[in-house]
């Protein structure tokens, strides 16, 4: 057992807490076996009334997967990105079926794999200090870990922005975007989890009552005056059709477009893709859509080129194939979605 992520149990509470400070809790192989196999057994076990889950340390949450080794060359590489997307889905999805209480406490950094351990549980509780994104279309990926359910599901056209452009942000945008369900102060998280651990949590409103007098306002939300912008302009039926009216505007969205202009021209489509068919699925199904997407991206280019740019040599300068969202072609696109060899990612 990796002391890489930890679990107690205490009055009934299952705790789960990430342990790897220095990598900014980022997810491996070796957390998210043993993640899935508690998760397993705690949704199962009647003692256990509700799950909270932390990071250790105040620079992160979770940063999201530890994407450096999901891209090994060769077949081996290929096996052990497969080995943790599969094993990491598994546990998204777990925590979305999850009947008890799932009680995320987010402090600092929560972004790609760690939204997926937050996003879909009961509550989600962040800091004042929180700082979120879905950045995959800079890496040459897609916002997976169930991005193609929840943020279709977000107001409006919110998610496609999201999803699109990888924006970041901070705890007053979280909460008002319906990412987070409460804010509590970083200095009260303490107090929050020793309450939680005292209280009877027979249910989700036993929950919500201990939370309530934790409570803070993260203010007023920056991007809320621009919602109605983002609804119109990222609205419609292609990345061509965005773009166009994104270019064709001033301000906030010129500025959108240059940024998408910067991201994976291929990533930025499969995302638009991946997001409009979200719309109609449930939580497996778009976790079955997942799995197909990133074993097509094993095979790909942008990826790899990606986390070398951003992650390896770090000269932010990745050499996208192909360059441009106009050589981009829709049939490319659909490969990604074609059914795999083995079959649709397990659930048991």
């Amino acid at each position: 057992m990796t002391d890489e992520i930890l679990f107690s149990v205490q009055n009934g509470l299952g705790i789960i807490q990430l342990n790897r400070p220095a990598a900014l809790n980022a997810l491996n192989q070796a957390m998210c076996v043993p993640l899935e196999k508690t998760l397993r057994q705690w949704s199962a076990d009647a003692a256990i009334k509700a799950v909270l889950i932390k990071g250790t340390g105040e620079k992160a949450f979770c940063a999201g997967g530890d994407i450096r080794h999901l891209t090994a060359p060769g077949e081996e590489g290929r096996a052990g990105a497969r080995a943790f997307w599969n094993t990491e889905y598994r546990a998204n999805t777990l925590i979305a079926e999850m009947q008890k209480p799932f009680i995320a406490l987010i402090d600092g950094i929560f972004m790609g794999g760690g939204v997926g351990l937050s996003v879909h549980g009961s509550h989600r509780v962040i800091s004042e200090q929180v700082l979120f994104a879905m950045p995959e279309t800079g890496i040459g990926l897609f916002p997976d870990v169930g991005g193609t359910y929840f943020l279709p599901r977000l107001k409006g056209e919110l998610g496609t922005y999201l999803g699109l452009t990888g924006a970041r942000l901070k705890s007053a945008d979280v909460l008002h975007a319906g990412i987070a369900t409460h804010c509590v102060k970083r200095a009260d998280h303490a107090a929050l989890e020793a309450a939680l651990i005292a209280a009877p949590l027979s249910d989700k409103a036993a929950v919500d009552a201990v939370i309530m007098p934790f409570q803070h306002d993260p203010g007023a939300a920056p991007l809320a005056p621009h919602l109605g912008l983002i609804d119109l302009l990222f609205a419609g039926d292609s990345v061509a059709g965005i773009m166009q009216k994104l270019e064709a505007s001033d301000g906030f969205g010129v500025e959108q477009a240059k940024l998408i202009r910067t991201k994976s021209p291929t990533s930025v489509k499969l995302t638009f893709a991946q997001l409009r068919r979200g719309r109609q699925l449930n939580f497996r199904d778009c976790m079955k859509l997942e799995w197909r997407m990133c074993n097509h991206v094993l095979s790909g280019h942008d990826f790899y080129e990606g986390v070398r740019a951003v992650i390896v040599d770090k000269d932010h300068a990745p050499r996208w194939q192909p360059a441009t969202l106009e050589a981009v072609e829709d049939a490319y696109i659909e490969s990604y979605f074609a059914a795999l060899p083995d079959g649709d990612l397990r659930f048991d």
